[in-house]
């Protein structure tokens, strides 16, 4: 199936091998990493997935605002959100699209991991001219076959974690077109706009065949101000690591969804959200990764009510807008609590 994509092998697998990230055949965490708790199997986890209760979806449509992505406005930092991981950042008239996923599934079957109902009023053709897109990983939900070929069209640049070149090269992108990063490894995509490739604690894979590519947070510098874009990732030392080397930052967008209590060392719990902000040395945080489809078996609206209310009583500015509601950094923004 071409959506599976291809691990990396020649010239690009040889510049693998010489990063330090790579070792014993596969890409490693900075910290032991294992998938699954102790005594946990797959075999028991896809048991309580299939058991779990019915409110991991939400009872009607999922609340969104419909913007004309063409006349955002060319100052600020303005956010769009678009369900889970997927969002574009306009910064003085350069758009930057992360992690897009517009197919209505998190997977290569459209019979799994599909998307909320109300969570696909924007597609690819709604996208104005891409500058630049970000892929932080190759998993489904972030990397999402359909969207990338009818997408690239509208796409100048593409940045990378290294080894993520190889899924895009198979589905006949050029590298010209795209670069790929290993970690605090950085490019300038455009006169005063530089994007780093940082740590994160995860894993990749589109088949069996795991960590073959890197998975990666990213920091964007651009205009005088620095963004962290987290990817998937969960809680470490490196987020007060990469606070203190790269940091502070104007935004963070980290991740507060799909957790569980059987692998809790791949993806945060909400209130460590907050944590990895505030090392980060952030002013404010945005949470994704939730909001769009079933991939544990918390509440749709779990992540996001746990990460405010752990926000609210550490003090920390924390907005969340509706798919599709443009969040303009530092201006005023009226948050509601649309969730409930």
């Amino acid at each position: 199936m071409k959506a599976m994509g291809k691990v990396p092998s020649g010239p690009r697998l040889d510049r693998i091998r010489k990063s330090g990230n790579f070792k014993e055949g596969i890409f490693q965490n900075l910290s032991e990493t294992k998938m699954l708790l102790e005594g946990v199997n797959y075999g028991k986890m896809l048991l309580e997935y299939y058991k779990k209760p019915g409110d991991t979806i939400p009872p009607q449509l999922m609340p969104s605002v419909k913007t004309d992505l063409s006349t955002l406005p060319d100052h600020n930092v303005v956010f769009i959100w678009f369900g889970h991981s997927s969002y574009l950042l306009r910064v003085d008239g350069f758009n930057i699209l992360v992690d897009p996923v517009f197919s209505g599934h998190a997977s290569p079957f459209t019979f799994f991991g599909k998307a909320f109902p109300g969570t696909d009023v924007y597609g690819v053709e709604d996208m104005p001219e891409i500058d630049l897109l970000i892929i932080t990983h190759d998993h489904y939900d972030h990397m999402d076959f359909p969207t990338i070929m009818k997408l690239q069209r509208k796409v100048k640049s593409i940045v990378t974690s290294i080894g993520v070149g190889s899924h895009l090269e198979y589905w006949g992108i050029p590298a010209s077109k795209f670069t790929e990063l290993d970690w605090w490894e950085s490019v300038e995509v455009a006169a005063g706009i530089k994007i780093t490739a940082t740590p994160a604690r995860h894993f990749s894979g589109r088949t069996l065949a795991r960590n073959k590519t890197l998975w990666s947070s990213f920091v964007l510098a651009i205009e005088g101000k620095r963004i962290y874009l987290g990817g998937d990732s969960g809680y470490d030392g490196h987020f007060k690591d990469i606070g203190s080397k790269l940091g502070p930052f104007d935004l963070a967008i980290l991740e507060c969804g799909q957790y569980g209590k059987n692998w809790p060392y791949i993806h945060m719990f909400p209130e460590q959200t907050v944590r990895a902000a505030q090392d980060l040395r952030a002013s404010m945080l945005i949470p994704v990764h939730w909001g769009k489809f079933v991939l544990s078996t918390h509440s749709w609206n779990e992540p996001i009510r746990r990460v405010f209310a752990s926000a609210v009583e550490q003090n920390f500015p924390i907005v969340s807008p509706r798919i599709g509601e443009p969040f303009m950094l530092g201006e005023p923004f009226k948050q509601v609590e649309w969730w409930k």
